[in-house]
């Protein structure tokens, strides 16, 4: 007896919420001033939008494995109120626990590298109290698979490799914050894992 599942590659998912909070932020006139008397509009942006890079990591969910990584803000060209932007994280994917799989039915196995790239191109509009902004990019994921959390021998266990490429929008002010994206998977989408299971991406 076979079952299907759907598989979310929610590595872009967390990069593209990642890009509302990288290092531009706007600032809004007060009431006791407009944006040139608070000084916004002499801020260069070469001194206010630096290289940024850190480490994060997440615990087994729903999708996603065990995981580490690395990500990268990296500025590579400005304009007056603007700036072209690549953002990237690689994720180093872990075993899930044995007998309870992120993804249902098959655990996710061995360790694997996962990749997430973004670029992008944000720009201040008139008064620099607001930031618009658009980017792509492509992600990758690579899965081993092993044992079932249920009770069937599964055999033939197999690697298996998804990808997906990326498109997002965003508006953010001081006290707005909104974001649009869209995750295709490209490439073979529906892998089967084992003699039982099957696997396939989700469009978001």
């Amino acid at each position: 007896m076979q079952h299907y599942f759907r598989l979310p590659l929610s590595l872009a998912g967390a990069a593209a919420l990642a890009l509302a909070s990288a290092p531009i932020q706007p600032v809004a006139a007060q009431e006791d001033g407009n944006a040139a008397d608070l000084g916004v509009m002499e801020i260069n942006l070469k001194d206010a939008v630096q290289f940024n890079w850190g480490f994060q990591g997440a615990l087994q969910g729903a999708g996603t494995p065990n995981q580490a990584g690395i990500g990268a803000f990296l500025p590579i060209a400005f304009g007056e109120n603007s700036v072209w932007f690549i953002d990237a994280l690689a994720n180093a994917n872990f075993a899930d626990r044995d007998g309870e799989s992120s993804i249902v039915n098959t655990d996710v196995a061995g360790t694997t590298i996962s990749t997430s790239t973004r670029l992008g191109y944000r720009w201040l509009n008139g008064d620099r109290s607001w930031i618009y902004g658009i980017n792509a990019g492509y992600d990758s994921r690579p899965m081993n698979t092993g044992d079932a959390d249920t009770s069937v021998n599964v055999f033939d266990k197999r690697d298996v490799f998804f990808s997906q490429v990326a498109a997002g929008l965003e508006a953010v002010s001081d006290t707005w914050n909104f974001n649009a994206y869209a995750l295709v998977p490209i490439g073979d989408v529906e892998h089967r894992l084992n003699s039982h299971y099957e696997v396939g991406a989700l469009d978001t």
